[in-house]
C-alpha cells in the first residue's frame, strides 16, 4: 500500500510518497516520489512571530499541489505534520484551519517529543545492534532533538530551541548551549560507548558531499574539515562549488556548528547517517496502523 507523508518544517515543506517493503528479510520505507518546496516559514516566524499573507498564500498553494500529487498516486492514507515554525507562529492554527478548508488536508502541529518519536520508529528497521546504547541527534531549522536509547528503548530525550534558521536570524537564546551542556552532563554517561546517529537534511547532504556510501560513518575530523571549508566560502561559491541550492547553502554551516557542539560534549569521534527522517516515520506509522486494521 502506498502512503503520503507531508513534513512542514521550518526551512522547507516536503511530500514523500512511499510504501513499506521488504528486501532480504528486512523491511524498509521505499521512496516512490519526493517533492520539496523551500517555504522557509522560520525566517518570518522567528523574527516577528507570524506567517505573512504572502507566505500564507505560498503555503496554501504548496498544500494544494501536494494534495493533487497524492490524488495522482491514489494513496491509501496521508498524514501532514508541522513542526517548530508552525508551533511558534501566532497564526499557525488559523492557517492550519484555512488549509483544511481549502484542501481537505488535516495538519497536525506536533511537539518536539512526538516529532522525535515518529523519526525513531523507523530506526528499528535499520540493521544494527539495537540493544547496545545509541544516541540520535536531529538538527532542524527551528529545533534540535537529542535522544538516548538503551536495550532498544528510548530512555531520555530533549528538544532544544536551537536550529539552523534560528542561528541565521540570530534568534538563539545564548542560554541554550548551557542547557545542552547540563542535560548531557546529567543524562548521558560519556564513559559508556554510544553509537551516534545524525538525522536531518543538512547532515544527509554532508554525507553525500563527503562521498560516503550507505551507513558509512563520518569522522568528526572529516565533518570539521568540510565545515571550515564551507564556512570560509562566500555563499555563491558554496552553491557553485558544491552544487548546493540557495536554501541549503546558507543553513548547512550552522547545522555543522550544532552537530559539532554536541559531538564535542559527547566526546564522539564519528557519526552514522541513516538518511531517514520525519516523513519516513510517518509512512511507517501509517503502514503499521493499516496492518493492525486489516
Amino acid at each position: 500500500m502506498i502512503y503520503a507523508a507531508i513534513d512542514i518544517g521550518t526551512n522547507a515543506a516536503r511530500l514523500l510518497i512511499g510504501e513499506v517493503t521488504e528486501n532480504n528479510g528486512h523491511s524498509y520505507v521505499k521512496k516512490i516520489s519526493y517533492t520539496r518546496v523551500p517555504l522557509r516559514l522560520g525566517f518570518e516566524v522567528f523574527t516577528n512571530g507570524l506567517i505573512s499573507d504572502e507566505k500564507r498564500e505560498q503555503f496554501i498553494k504548496t498544500m494544494k499541489a501536494f494534495q493533487l500529487i497524492t490524488d495522482v498516486y491514489q494513496v491509501k492514507d496521508v498524514r501532514a505534520c508541522a513542526t517548530s515554525a508552525m508551533r511558534e507562529a501566532d497564526n499557525g492554527k488559523e492557517i492550519r484551519d484555512e488549509v483544511f478548508d481549502k484542501t481537505g488536508l488535516s495538519i497536525d502541529i506536533i511537539e518536539g517529543e512526538e516529532e522525535a518519536n515518529i523519526i525513531f520508529s523507523t530506526f528499528f528497521l535499520l540493521a544494527f545492534d539495537k540493544d547496545s546504547p545509541f544516541i540520535v541527534i536531529d538538527v532542524g531549522g527551528g529545533s534540535t532533538e537529542v535522544s538516548v536509547f538503551e536495550e532498544g528503548k528510548r530512555i531520555a530525550g530533549k528538544s532544544f530551541k536551537v536550529g539552523t534558521i534560528r542561528m541565521i536570524k540570530d534568534k538563539v537564546d545564548t542560554n541554550v548551549w548551557k542547557e545542552i551542556d547540563n542535560w548531557i552532563n546529567n543524562t548521558i554517561d560519556i564513559n559508556v560507548p554510544h553509537k551516534v546517529f545524525a538525522t536531518g537534511g543538512n547532515v544527509n547532504k554532508l554525507h553525500k558531499l563527503l562521498g560516503k556510501t550507505y551507513m558509512e560513518s563520518i569522522a568528526y575530523s572529516e565533518l570539521d574539515s568540510i565545515y571550515k571549508e564551507l564556512k570560509n566560502m562566500p555563499l555563491e561559491k558554496r552553491m557553485s562549488e558544491y552544487q548546493l541550492k540557495p536554501d541549503r547553502a546558507d543553513v548547512i554551516v550552522p547545522a555543522c556548528e550544532i552537530y559539532e557542539y554536541i559531538l564535542r560534549k559527547l566526546d564522539c569521534k564519528e557519526i552514522f547517517v541513516p538518511k531517514i527522517g520525519l516523513s519516513d516515520g510517518m509512512i511507517y506509522e501509517m503502514h503499521k496502523k493499516h496492518l493492525h486494521l486489516a
